[in-house]
């Protein structure tokens, strides 16, 4: 498509003035053409809540290059590598539509702890053994926790992303939702091209993240390592880099040596689903007098004499669905990413590639899917009755699970925070044929 611009400019002139340089003129277009929406002074035919950013992209750039600059970047650089970016409606769209916020528990783990998965687990821990024993002596990190980040990051790096992450970071940075955050990281990426060894273009996940175990650029500068020794920190093509540098960040978030993720549970009959909750959290011990007992209807285990742990616990899928204890590590889980269906699976890959078997209590498959839509209905429906959810956004977080357990406990129901067909019900929220 010719620029509008171009076109007008074109029909203004007797065309014998060009006869003689039409090649350059095309040539001249077709560079034009070829060029970012942005820097076209075009916008393509976007969504209604979309198009407003992408015609303020231009001026978005702009001001991002100078709080770059201000930050310490080459004026040269940051213009040469930001006047190229584009703007990505896409991203956009997955970003507010991030897995866990629209799939059940059941559907979220059941993509992403596969037999094949649990298989190629294996498989790898056998083959980098000696590295990874290597990387618990020296960082603490048990093998099998590495190894299940690697396949939940990249399918162990066979799919690393292709998405250009200037042009990811950028499109975010000028979004309002998390504009703090993905500037930050837009102009600690620009920091990682110029490291040594590290050349544009850089590419990854939609949302910025890169390399083998999916670091964002803020993670890659403060945490990449070179376990390989070549005098860089590779973590597209080294997966000696990227098993050491995920080491490392999970050490430096706080790993504890010696304790696991958590445990698959065994509730008692009656149980009071109101001590469910990531608040709500007590020591091995209580939970053990409150008749809690492992998966296999065994006593949860005691710590050794001035030892302590506390745990909470979770129901992701509701009080007919499993129950976990979570402990201090899988806190450092959600600190990578701060899902708790994510550090869930995370801990429970890490189990099976280290031997154990699938969950004892599986998720119930027919719980409904929940449209954005109708959680913000929820939201707002919460709120009406006085249970604060925090912005009603169409997400199912934290704040959004504890209002739900509020309002269960003052209705009589099962307080296990999941918003079943009757608690939706009760709110008056009826119509879920689009769920």
């Amino acid at each position: 498509m010719t620029p509008r611009f171009l076109l007008l400019r074109i029909r203004s002139v007797r065309p014998q003035m060009f006869l003689p340089g039409w090649p350059t003129l095309w040539l001249f277009i077709l560079i034009i053409c070829s060029l970012p929406a942005h820097a076209q002074g075009r916008t393509p035919d976007l969504p209604p809540d979309i198009s407003p950013q992408a015609e303020a992209f231009p001026a978005c750039i702009a001001k991002l290059e100078q709080q770059a600059i201000a930050e310490g970047i080459p004026a040269q650089f940051a213009q040469q590598a930001l006047e190229k970016t584009a703007f990505l409606p896409r991203i956009i769209e997955l970003d507010r539509k991030q897995p866990e916020f629209t799939v059940t528990f059941s559907e979220y783990m059941g993509r992403r702890v596969t037999a094949e998965r649990v298989a190629r687990g294996r498989e790898l821990l056998r083959k980098y053994r000696d590295l990874l024993d290597q990387l618990v002596a020296r960082y603490g990190i048990p093998p099998q926790y590495l190894v299940a980040f690697w396949g939940l990051e990249t399918n162990y790096g066979s799919y690393l992303g292709k998405i250009s992450t200037l042009d990811a970071l950028a499109t975010l940075a000028c979004d309002q939702r998390r504009s703090e955050f993905f500037t930050t990281e837009l102009i600690n990426a620009l920091r990682l091209l110029q490291k040594p060894g590290i050349e544009e273009p850089l590419v990854g996940s939609w949302a910025g993240a890169m390399g083998h175990t999916q670091f964002m650029p803020s993670a890659y500068l403060r945490y990449g390592i070179d376990g390989d020794g070549d005098g860089m920190a590779n973590l597209w093509t080294s997966e000696v880099d990227a098993l050491t540098s995920a080491a490392n960040f999970l050490n430096k978030l706080g790993w504890k040596r010696g304790f696991r993720w958590g445990r698959e549970v065994r509730l008692p009959d009656n149980f009071d689903f109101a001590k469910v909750g990531r608040k709500n959290k007590q020591s091995l011990e209580a939970w053990r007098e409150a008749g809690i007992r492992t998966a296999l209807n065994e006593p949860l285990p005691t710590l050794p004499p001035g030892r302590k742990l506390e745990a909470a616990l979770l129901v992701p899928a509701g009080y007919r669905g499993p129950a976990f204890l979570v402990y201090d590590n899988f806190e450092v889980i959600m600190r990578w990413n701060y899902s708790e269906f994510y550090a869930l699976s995370v801990g429970h890959l890490a189990d099976r590639i280290n031997g154990a078997g699938m969950l004892i209590q599986p998720p119930p498959d027919d719980l409904p899917r929940l449209s954005t839509d109708t959680i913000k209905l929820l939201q707002l429906r919460l709120q009406q009755e006085g249970f604060t959810t925090g912005k009603p956004d169409g997400i199912l977080g934290p704040m959004t699970k504890e209002a739900i357990r509020s309002f269960q406990t003052a209705s009589g129901m099962v307080a296990d925070g999941y918003p079943r067909k009757s608690l939706l019900q009760a709110l008056g929220i009826n119509n879920l044929k689009n769920n």
